[in-house]
């Protein structure tokens, strides 16, 4: 790790939390009264073996297959209407903010509280989520306004990945001295892109906003950093996590059909054998290369997709089982919530860490991709 850098620190953390909670119980109750409703519209095609019956749910089922036991969500009423089975979210006039960009700005002024920042000592505002709510303006140019934040501001997506990829682009320009304080914010309404429609899936995704103060330690007044080491991202291409939606949509002959592929859709035995050993290699290799020993960090704050996934790669990475704290999962009562879910294992199991304590943020999903910050509680 070389000392000839600017150092770089997470000096505060938010997250904004959907007051709306669905829990495994109402969703199962929700999806069999559609599975039931549709089965005995498609009767006939189903006796004529022209049609697969929609399997039932069961709450043992979900948590057995993710270890998730409820979610926060933007709407529940729609999602659990037997009739709409998606969030139902009021249209907005362009004169008001977006919904994006009110939940960045509850996680954003936690963050810059515990920071000790205001808007106008912030230079830059990413906003790095999985889905947008529009093409442009950029959400995070609407989170830099509202805020009373000069310099500038962008979007990105790497799916599930999109917050350690945009702390390592807030460290580069930190470093490079294109910036001195960065603000990222992760929203995630992935209500709106799951299909809660299909058994195999429908239980996967929650709603959330989290947010970092990144900026240079020559500067940081918190008494709450930690410092960033080192990062390193990944990515190989892979059909496995996919969704098609997109602007061009309309101008294809089957652009407006109601497709199955038009929503998150993933081969969920695949993704889990091709993730697991990526992304433990990644931890591994990353550690080795910069003189860390796996197994002397305290903690690590994985992407929250599967609780299986977690606890393999946390027993390759540290080389046993990690105890609880070690590697604290919020899963079961967030659910994924995509490029969210490590930073608010973060911010919420953090506090306990002692000076000098070396943990990892790390994230992974479609694409794939991945991404891992080695930090360092100062």
């Amino acid at each position: 790790m070389s000392t000839s850098r600017r150092e770089v620190v997470i000096s505060g953390s938010g997250v904004f939390t959907p007051p709306d909670v669905i829990t495994n119980e109402e969703l199962v109750e929700a999806f069999n009264a559609f599975a039931e409703k549709e089965n005995a519209r498609h009767a006939d095609a189903i006796a004529a073996g022209e049609r697969e019956p929609i399997p039932s749910s069961n709450v043992e089922f979900i948590v057995k297959a993710s270890g998730i036991e409820r979610r926060h969500v933007m709407d529940k009423e729609g999602v659990l209407n037997p009739d709409v089975m998606h969030p139902l979210l009021r249209q907005r006039d362009n004169d008001e903010p977006g919904i994006m960009t009110e939940m960045a700005i509850d996680a954003a002024r936690q963050a810059m509280d515990q920071a000790g920042r205001a808007g106008g000592q912030i230079d830059a505002v990413i906003c790095a989520a999985s889905n947008h709510e529009r093409a442009y303006p950029a959400i995070a140019i609407e989170v830099q306004e509202a805020l009373g934040i000069e310099g500038f501001a962008y979007d990105m997506n790497v799916a599930c990945s999109s917050a350690t990829f945009a702390l390592q682009n807030a460290a580069d320009m930190i470093r490079a001295e294109s910036a001195n304080t960065v603000l990222i914010v992760n929203p995630e309404i992935c209500s709106g892109h799951l299909e809660w429609r299909d058994r195999d899936c429908h239980f996967i995704f929650g709603d959330v906003c989290t947010a970092m103060v990144v900026e240079a330690k020559e500067n940081a007044t918190s008494n709450d950093q930690f410092e960033v080491l080192s990062t390193r991202l990944l990515t190989q291409f892979s059909n496995n996590i996919r969704n098609n939606n997109g602007f061009l949509r309309r101008s294809r002959p089957d652009g407006l059909d109601d497709r199955r592929d038009m929503q998150f859709v993933q081969n969920g035995r695949q993704v889990f054998k091709q993730v697991v050993p990526m992304v433990s290699d990644l931890i591994i290799d990353h550690c080795a290369d910069e003189g860390i020993e796996p197994t002397g960090l305290k903690r690590l704050w994985l992407h929250q997709a599967n609780k299986s996934m977690n606890d393999f790669i946390g027993k390759k990475v540290m080389g046993r089982v990690p105890a609880p704290d070690e590697q604290p999962n919020i899963l079961q009562d967030y659910a994924n919530t995509s490029s969210a879910g490590s930073i608010i294992a973060f911010s919420h199991h953090h506090s306990d860490l002692k000076p000098g304590d070396l943990a990892v943020i790390c994230s992974f999903g479609a694409g794939y991709s991945a991404g891992n910050v080695i930090v360092r509680r100062v």
